[in-house]
């Protein structure tokens, strides 16, 4: 009796946006696993589609993979969709992924080109149309491994020791998942932000849940930021990424993040109380921000009395709009 499970092995299809074929004999036949997970190495190496299937053509090599892609984006097939490769160092992993090398830089941190990681996404929206994957998940949370309701995209380090898919590709995850759900929801069916003016306001101190912290409101760029973190809402604005957030416990956040990553539920800062300190430092720095990544604005040489009108981080802000100073030099009066 053939189970449901094994039906849908068997009738899998092959991406459309193949360009080049040359099947690699290192697999394992068919998949005991429906593809649920998407798995994108490097190739440590700016190499076409064809020195791969020569890479993978040996039964000596003991490696193959699913998809390619070289550097102008263009995809190649060495395993097909049906088959487990030999690709992550895991056999659960390579039953339920389909994965794919990418041409990438020899040196870390194995940077791809604008046209592979374009690649990349193409093709991940296409696996996921065909296998019925509704949304590409990212978390950079190697306990989800399998909750695939959670997260549904692997690496290659969580299963051996190695660096794959190198430091760039492995930033620019949750940009692919992001660009691969665009394309994933049909325009009238996608989540519109919330209007941030109505959900948080500028002051406002908001539970981050982790995820993505990006450069600026419409930048494609970020870094991933792991656990909670209380954050004060300094910048409202209607972009792509609409809330600029500063930490309030040390954890660094601070940038633009999405309103996934954020609590729905705010608190409100209290009324904030003016208080004056007098300066004990022989010299201190006045800065455009409430941290040393902010220029200087003068500085402090009098040891005198300054009044007080906003806290962050340890840092107050001069009532006469000078800029911040660090509040470590001063004793509150």
């Amino acid at each position: 009796m053939t189970s449901c499970r094994t039906e849908r092995v068997m009738t899998m299809s092959n991406s459309p946006l193949v360009k080049y074929t040359r099947l690699s004999p290192n697999h394992s036949g068919k998949r005991t696993h429906a593809i649920d997970t998407i798995t994108i190495h490097c190739v440590v190496g700016h190499c076409s589609l064809e020195t791969l299937g020569n890479i993978f053509a040996p039964t000596s090599r003991q490696a193959s993979c699913n998809y390619g892609i070289d550097d102008n984006g263009n995809v190649g097939m060495y395993c097909e969709e049906g088959n487990r490769s030999w690709c992550s160092s895991s056999n659960a992993n390579d039953q339920r992924a389909v994965t794919i090398e990418v041409a990438s830089d020899t040196t870390a941190p194995y940077k791809v080109t604008d046209k592979a990681l374009a690649g990349i996404i193409e093709l991940c929206t296409d696996i996921c149309k065909r296998n019925g994957i509704k949304r590409l998940l990212w978390k950079s949370d190697k306990s989800l491994i399998g909750q695939v309701d959670k997260q549904n995209m692997t690496v290659h380090r969580w299963f051996a020791n190695k660096s794959c898919p190198g430091d760039y590709l492995y930033g620019k995850h949750g940009y692919i998942a992001d660009e691969v759900n665009k394309r994933l929801a049909p325009a009238a069916e996608t989540p519109s932000q919330p209007t941030p003016s109505t959900t948080f306001k500028v002051g406002d101190i908001v539970n981050f849940k982790g995820g993505n912290v990006y450069t600026s409101a419409s930048a494609a760029t970020a870094a991933t930021t792991k656990g909670a973190s209380k954050c004060k809402v300094t910048v409202v604005a209607n972009g792509k990424h609409p809330y600029h957030c500063i930490s309030q416990d040390g954890k660094g956040v601070y940038g633009w993040v999405d309103a996934s990553a954020v609590e729905s539920t705010v608190t409100a800062t209290p009324t904030f109380k003016p208080y004056t300190v007098r300066v004990t430092a022989t010299e201190l720095n006045i800065r455009k921000g409430p941290g040393t990544n902010y220029g200087t604005n003068g500085s402090i040489k009098d040891k005198g009395v300054y009044t007080i009108v906003e806290e962050s981080n340890g840092w107050g802000k001069l009532k006469s709009g000078a800029g911040w100073i660090s509040l470590s030099y001063t004793t509150k009066l």
